[in-house]
C-alpha cells in the first residue's frame, strides 16, 4: 500500500498552487460527455483517476485533446461505442459517472463494475435503483453494468449517494424529485433541479 510518511520539525514555507478537486473534475468529464459541443475544462488534477477516464472517454470515441497537465478540450459528438473498455475503469471508482452520462444521452450503455483503490466496499445499489425508478432496464452481466432506457420519466426517489444519476436524470423528460438525507452538508438537489427538463 502507497504512503506518505511525513518527518516534521521544520516550517513550512513556500507557496503552492491548489489543484482542482479529484472527485468534481471526474462528474465534470463525464458531464461533457453529455454534449455535442466542446467544452474547455481547466484547473483538472493531474492525478491517476482523471487520466484515466479521459482515456476511457477517448476510447469511445471522444476527441480528447489534452492542452497541458491541468487543461483538456472533449469533443463527445464523434462518441460511437457505448460499451467502456474494463482496462481502463478496472483501475478506478467512477465508471458509474460515465454510466449514467451515456445512459442519459444515447438510452444505452454498459460499463464494467466500479473498480479503484482497496477502501472497502463499493456498493452501486442505489445507482441502479436510481436508474430503475427512472426508467431504465439494468442487469450486471459478467461484470459489468448493461442499462437501457427507451423511456425515461422522472420520479421521487430517496437516495444516499447521487454522482451517476445526476447527469441521467437531467435528460428525464418529466420532473425529478430526489430526497437527500438530512445529515447531508452539502446537498447536490439543486444540479438536478436546474436541468430538469419539463
Amino acid at each position: 500500500m502507497e504512503q506518505y510518511v511525513i518527518r516534521g520539525g521544520n516550517p513550512l514555507v513556500g507557496e503552492v498552487e491548489i489543484g482542482g478537486a479529484k472527485n468534481a473534475a471526474l462528474a465534470i468529464l463525464t458531464a461533457a460527455t453529455m454534449t455535442d459541443e466542446t467544452v474547455l475544462i481547466e484547473n483538472l488534477p493531474d492525478v491517476s483517476d482523471i487520466n484515466v477516464l479521459l482515456e476511457a472517454i477517448a476510447e469511445i470515441g471522444a476527441t480528447v485533446d489534452r492542452i497541458d497537465r491541468h487543461t483538456v478540450r472533449i469533443n463527445a459528438a464523434t462518441i460511437g461505442d457505448l460499451s467502456v473498455d474494463y482496462e481502463y475503469i478496472k483501475k478506478i471508482r467512477a465508471s458509474y459517472y460515465l454510466l449514467g452520462a451515456l445512459l442519459g444521452k444515447y438510452k444505452r450503455a454498459e460499463v464494467p463494475l466500479p473498480g479503484g483503490c482497496n477502501i472497502g466496499s463499493r456498493p452501486i445499489d442505489q445507482h441502479l435503483k436510481g436508474f430503475r425508478a427512472l426508467g431504465a432496464e439494468v442487469s450486471i452481466r459478467h461484470g459489468a453494468i448493461v442499462a437501457s432506457a427507451a423511456d425515461l420519466h422522472g420520479s421521487h426517489i430517496f437516495l444516499d449517494t447521487n454522482f451517476s444519476l445526476k447527469p441521467f436524470s437531467c435528460l428525464s423528460y418529466t420532473i425529478t424529485s430526489p430526497t437527500w438525507p438530512p445529515v447531508s452538508v452539502q446537498s447536490p438537489k439543486s444540479y438536478i433541479h436546474g436541468c430538469q427538463r419539463q
